[in-house]
């Protein structure tokens, strides 16, 4: 038998919304993710975990194996690296891609690169940093598909440190949030780069292309991206009233388009969504599950993590939680036995399910019991 119980959370007086009112958000981009940094909640997504051409969005993950480099001592920010040859042709003036205008055969601070990467966007920085820590563009290209594996980017495939095209470079929108997650919560020192507005190197100043930046109030990051491949796409955070949230969407068809969804997403990221706390790890849920030939008739019913959803704030009146068993459950049961599911529905949102443990245990009847019990199953059938 399949037990059960549906239980509508917070239900409060709220104003019935107009027929029309949407309960999630709606976009041209051809993929996007709206993530909620503290806890990492995916508020909204579109094609989010399908992997797509990043573009200059997967240099952030240039930055963070840079980042990490310097932490562990194998880098220091004064270290002047060498600019070779390759990274001069494929990644500075003579590429005619985005550059830091590094001079072939120069050197170049590691501090100054990371601006270079960072608001300039430079191929040639890119390069000359994978170089100087994976001894080749390949070899750290490996690393960062590596690394990534290691943080649980399952849809990143990394060829290469620019996000120049290749079929087997691959981000998904959900990845590139993560990344941008990582990069706020433990490189704060290094965060406050990404919200400056222009670096002059080599006599040449450029601005940094994130249309956020002054445009949006809390507005501090992160990166933009775009190739004939992938379109026009942003990596953008920011924060307000204590809520930060991390915005990802590709495959807008022109850099004004991509400015104006920038600023609407956010919009609605830090106006639209919220996020709701369920559940502490500890908490017995109000249903209790059935016990078949056990010492008890019933089993309270525990969460061990925090539960906590992300939705549109319009959706909240109608979310449901659900608790879920084939059931009755046949004794004997261990306390943290997984015996039950919680669902959590609301509109416009996936369902999302969240194991449940036996609270306590609950011996198996001695014989006589078990031959009483299989009597009263049998004569109710």
């Amino acid at each position: 038998m399949r037990s059960l119980l549906a239980i509508l959370l917070f239900a409060i007086p709220v104003a019935a919304a107009p027929a029309a009112a949407q309960n999630t958000y709606e976009t041209d981009a051809s993929h996007a993710v709206i993530m909620d940094f503290e806890t990492g909640t995916v508020l909204f997504s579109k094609n989010g975990d399908e992997p797509m051409p990043p573009a200059s969005m997967s240099k952030m993950m240039t930055v963070l194996m840079t980042l990490e480099a310097i932490e562990s001592g194998s880098l220091s920010l004064d270290d002047e690296l060498p600019v070779s040859e390759e990274a001069w042709r494929r990644g500075g003036a003579a590429s005619g891609s985005s550059t830091m205008f590094l001079d072939v055969n120069s050197r170049a601070r590691v501090e100054d690169l990371l601006r270079g990467v960072i608001i300039q966007s430079g191929n040639d920085a890119c390069i000359v940093l994978a170089e100087a820590i994976g001894g080749s563009e390949a070899a750290f290209a490996d690393m960062m598909t590596q690394r990534a594996r290691e943080l649980g980017l399952e849809n990143a495939h990394f060829a290469n440190s620019t996000g120049w095209p290749d079929p087997d470079h691959m981000v998904s929108a959900e990845d590139l949030a993560r990344i941008a997650q990582i990069l706020i919560r433990d490189h704060p020192d290094f965060y406050g780069i990404w919200a400056e507005r222009e670096f002059t190197y080599n006599g040449i100043r450029q601005y940094n292309r994130n249309p956020l930046l002054g445009v949006f109030s809390g507005a501090d990051g992160l990166k933009t991206g775009h190739t004939e491949d992938s379109g026009y796409g942003l990596v953008g955070s920011a924060e307000r009233d204590g809520e930060r949230r991390i915005i990802v969407f590709n495959g807008m068809d022109s850099n004004a388009a991509r400015a104006a969804e920038a600023e609407r997403m956010m919009r609605a990221a830090l106006t639209d969504y919220g996020v709701y706390d369920l559940f502490a790890a500890g908490d017995t849920v109000e249903h209790e599950a059935e016990v078949f030939m056990g010492t008890a008739s019933t089993v309270a019913l525990r969460v061990d993590e925090d539960i906590a959803v992300g939705l549109h704030r319009r959706a909240r009146r109608d979310m449901t939680v659900s608790v879920n068993y084939d059931g009755p459950v046949s004794a004997p049961i261990a306390e943290g036995d997984v015996i039950a599911t919680l669902t959590v529905e609301a509109p416009g949102m996936e369902p999302q399910d969240f194991p449940l443990v036996a609270a306590n245990d609950v011996p198996r009847k001695g014989l006589m019991g078990r031959i009483g019990a299989a009597l009263v199953h049998m004569i109710r059938g």
